[in-house]
């Protein structure tokens, strides 16, 4: 947009010079003015002249919508190259205790004892502060001098007008201005809006006689160059003869419209910058970046139209960006404005929730831009004018927006701002109605207030989260909320208990500690015994198996009961923890020893399903079902093995080799179970060393073969093994036979004869062998 024309410091060389010398001193200073007095003006010239007094340099803030904390940090920020960094309140006042620099704040909001903070947590520093009347005054104790800034005289004020039009006043205009003067007590502000108003006067009665695209430009957006603008005028008034100019009457703006001159300076504007100025208005008098003005507007050329509102004084500087100038908003307001405020309010806060949660935008972009969007926030909670569907879409959207904003501001450590977008977000959603929205800005503040060291606010905040969160079930949110509930009760040491306190404790013992109890006795009979009949003891705590005895016959031995400790003076400590070990121990051989018995009884039944007859109902590819059909292997059989008879075992053995069969075929799939017999066999075998003398087992074989295997009879018995034996589940004596040496031959077998009391060492009957002569006998296997 046009440049806005360079104005003169008039009648404010008293009040620099003395503010100079005050910094100059090393002092701090208050500036007092109304809005529109020249304020922001006077500390431009005074930091300038100021620039080389201190070592720090001249640091410029904003104490617009600022704490005096959120101050200490922007000074810090700006003395110290300390990125990502917000020190706790300890560390900043120890950084900011040397620092030496002239701060210039303007727009002041607060006095008393926060300017008394402010002021003592950087004592190398001069302060010079600019307040409106209005303000809280300092304390005494704060030694600030002030200043007063006054309006302007006639005639100063007649040269201010001068300069802001860029030509000589008419008489008219003059006198004009002097009643301006009186109406308005001097207000620079006045005479720069005024101005503006003669320069549009002046554009509007001359009027190019040819229409072209520069002339329609300068229409819109101003005369882009003041110098011709300034001389057209001038020759317009001076009565020069040019016929491409032609004057019209346009009468002088009324007292009323000088003394409040937004409605008649907006109406004479571009379309772009009143969309802007009417986006202002929405945003209670806070400003979008220019950078954002296109995206609201819908012009890419609306970022000009800044330009042409600070030119004509309806614009203000507020730190490193502008808001409506003093009384525009309501002289704007009273004049129409208002109408589709809330509509323009959710827009911007649409745009800024996008912008906001975009991966370009750094946080310092966003803490920068913090203003216009708490405004936009802000600008959606109340639901005036607006039906209960749109206010309801308003304040999602506002939700949206707390959401996206408050990561941003907490990341560029503007933590102002962060908690003003929590608390405008939780109100939103309370007024919406969203529990699961409303719980996680209660947890956001619970975090900001840990961050700040307000942990009873914290605490407050992060229990109210959790309720709605359990309501909810949201169990990731509950989770989440405990253990930032539990930071808090660590940072406030909750958990530490003082050295001497134990003695002081009650008796009972805390949670998770085992309490220390005395030994009860074993538990009684319920009944008494029946007269005349034993007495029977009590059962053991874990029954003995006689399949898990062993060699001896003994049952294992359960856990002995533990015996209580010593007592040292010291009951709910080390008795309590002896018993719970113990506890524990019993507990782990309990497991341990039902794992042993559940191993043994599942391996003794695989063993009892295989070590007897191999399942003649079981059809396998080299065998067939023979239950109910005569076998004349069976039938030549002459001796059966008897049944077991418990108490005639001496020592169990058994053999897991195959031994010769006469036919010479292969063993069958199946050892046979553990036997016994009277005496070990005692007649040798031909060929070979005398017969085995010890009891030997070996183990049975885990896979039967397939198919049948031819084997000679062996030469040498088999070595005695050194496996000790297991003990059987049932006693058996199988009839004792002795076998006679046989020569294998390769068409047809001698059959050996039998001999009674002799062991036999045949495995198994032999699987697809062919039947045996009628006086042969076959063995079989015992069980």
């Amino acid at each position: 947009g046009p440049a806005a024309p360079v104005l003169p410091l008039l009648e404010r060389q008293e009040e620099r010079e003395r503010l100079t010398a005050i910094l100059g001193r090393g002092r701090s200073a208050r500036l007092l003015g109304v809005p529109g007095s020249g304020r922001t003006a006077l500390l431009d010239a005074v930091a300038a002249d100021c620039a080389g007094l201190a070592p720090d340099g001249v640091v410029r803030l904003s104490g617009h919508h600022r704490t005096a904390g959120e101050l200490l940090h922007e000074l810090f920020a700006a003395v110290r190259h300390a990125p990502g960094l917000r020190p706790d309140r300890p560390a900043l006042l120890d950084r900011l205790r040397d620092v030496g620099a002239v701060v210039v704040v303007d727009d002041l909001e607060f006095g008393g004892a926060a300017l008394d903070e402010l002021l003592a947590a950087a004592p190398e520093c001069a302060f010079l502060l600019a307040a409106s009347p209005e303000t809280p005054a300092p304390s005494a104790a704060a030694h600030l001098e002030e200043v007063l800034l006054a309006g302007l005289g006639r005639g100063a004020a007649l040269k201010l007008l001068e300069s802001a039009v860029g030509r000589t006043l008419t008489d008219e205009e003059a006198n004009w201005a002097g009643d301006l003067w009186f109406e308005s007590e001097g207000l620079p502000l006045r005479f720069v809006q005024a101005g503006a108003l003669l320069r549009q006067r002046d554009r509007l009665r001359v009027t190019p006689a040819e229409f072209d695209a520069f002339g329609a430009l300068e229409e819109a957006f101003g005369p882009t160059d003041p110098d011709a603008a300034a001389k057209a005028a001038a020759a317009a008034f001076d009565g020069v003869d040019d016929p491409d100019v032609e004057l019209r009457e346009i009468p002088l703006p009324s007292l009323g419209e000088g003394a409040a001159p937004a409605a008649l300076l907006a109406s004479r504007l571009s379309r772009s910058a009143q969309t802007a100025l009417r986006f202002a208005v929405a945003l209670g008098g806070e400003v979008p970046h220019q950078a954002h003005l296109p995206a609201l507007v819908g012009d890419t050329h609306a970022d000009a139209a800044l330009g042409e509102l600070v030119a004509c004084g309806l614009l203000s500087p507020a730190g490193p960006r502008y808001r409506l100038a003093a009384g525009v908003l309501t002289q704007l307001l009273a004049q129409g404005y208002e109408p589709g405020a809330a509509d323009r309010a959710h827009t911007a806060a649409q745009h800024y929730a996008w912008w906001a949660a975009h991966p370009s935008v750094t946080p310092e972009r966003a803490a920068a831009e913090s203003d216009a969007l708490l405004a936009a926030l802000t600008a959606l909670l109340p639901a005036h004018g607006t039906d209960a569907e749109a206010a309801a879409e308003h304040r999602a959207t506002a939700v949206l927006l707390a959401r996206a904003a408050a990561p941003a501001f907490a990341a560029g450590l503007h933590w102002g701002a962060w908690e003003r977008a929590l608390r405008a977000g939780q109100e939103a959603a309370r007024l919406t109605g969203d529990v699961a929205e409303e719980a996680y800005f209660h947890h956001e503040l619970g975090v900001l207030a840990i961050c700040a060291g307000h942990l009873e606010r914290a605490r407050a905040e992060l229990e109210a989260s959790i309720g709605m969160r359990g309501v909810l079930a949201d169990k990731r949110g509950t989770v989440a909320g405990r253990r930032a509930l539990a930071l808090v009760a660590d940072l406030s040491g909750e958990h530490a208990a003082p050295a001497g306190a134990r003695a002081e404790e009650p008796v009972s013992p805390p949670r998770g500690t085992p309490a220390a109890r005395p030994v009860l006795p074993g538990p009684e009979p319920v009944t008494a015994p029946l007269p005349g009949g034993p007495v029977r003891t009590p059962a053991p705590a874990f029954p003995a198996f006689s399949g898990f005895a062993g060699s001896s016959g003994k049952a294992p031995a359960t856990a002995p009961p533990p015996v209580p400790a010593e007592d040292d003076g010291r009951p709910g400590l080390k008795a309590g923890i002896l018993n719970g070990a113990r506890r524990n121990l019993v507990a782990v051989g309990a497991g341990a020893l039902l794992v042993a018995v559940l191993g043994t009884v599942v391996t003794l039944g695989a063993t009892s399903g295989n070590g007897e007859d191999p399942a003649p109902q079981r059809v396998t590819s080299d065998s067939t079902p023979t239950q109910g059909v005569p076998d004349e292997e069976s039938e030549n059989t002459d001796e059966t093995p008897a049944d077991d008879e418990p108490g005639e075992t001496a020592a169990p053995t058994g053999s897991g080799t195959p031994s010769p069969s006469p036919s010479g075929s292969a063993p069958t799939s199946s050892a046979t179970s553990p036997g016994t017999t009277g005496d070990p066999s005692s007649s040798p075998s031909p060929g070979g060393p005398s017969a085995t003398t010890s009891p030997t087992e070996t183990t049975r074989p885990t896979t039967p073969p397939t198919r049948p295997t031819t084997t000679r009879p062996p030469t040498t018995p088999p070595k005695p093994s050194t496996t000790p034996p297991k003990p059987p589940t049932s006693p058996s004596t199988p009839s004792p036979t002795t076998p006679e040496p046989t020569t294998p031959a390769p068409t047809e077998t001698t059959p050996p004869p039998e001999e009674e009391g002799s062991p036999s060492n045949s495995a198994s009957a032999t699987l697809g062998a062919p039947p045996a002569p009628a006086d042969s006998t076959a063995t079989e296997t015992s069980a």
